[in-house]
């Protein structure tokens, strides 16, 4: 029974400073490997676009971001959350308060964005990251409980 399936879903919402890289990565994995345990979402506390080398990395993994739009995360308050997940301290920081059953968990990962060097060692930033977070995502919804 689909509705009741979609009852089960944890809704997880995966939150940086600029929703271009780190939560587009881990919305879409989770969107990917996780669709039938989790409703996945993702904000930044200062949108700034989908970067187009998350987006680039992503596609390279078999995971289509370039649909997903970056958004604000105050367009999210009024969702009752099971975990809202903040990927950077600048987000655990300014993350505002989740009313509800919202469980905060901190799994921060490096920013690919802030990478320097040839195209070459910008790309195996957004690399690293992508994997990063994947591994991260194939422990849910499971690890987030020992996170927690």
């Amino acid at each position: 029974m689909p509705n009741s399936d979609e009852r089960e879903k944890l809704k997880v919402l995966f939150l940086c400073t600029g929703n271009s890289c780190r939560s587009q990565m881990a919305e879409g994995w989770a969107r990917h490997l996780k669709s039938d345990a989790i409703e996945a979402h993702s904000a930044g506390v200062w949108p700034v676009g989908v970067s187009s080398r998350a987006a680039q990395v992503m596609a390279e993994a078999g995971v289509d971001i370039s649909s997903q739009k970056s958004e604000h995360v105050d367009d999210f308050l009024g969702i009752d959350f099971d975990y809202v997940i903040t990927l950077c301290g600048n987000a655990k920081e300014q993350c505002p308060v989740f009313g509800g059953k919202a469980v905060l968990v901190h799994k921060p990962f490096e920013d690919p964005m802030m990478a320097l060097g040839s195209s070459d060692q910008i790309m195996a930033a957004f690399r690293k990251t992508r994997d990063e977070i994947r591994a991260f995502i194939e422990t849910l919804p499971e690890g987030l409980t020992s996170s927690a």
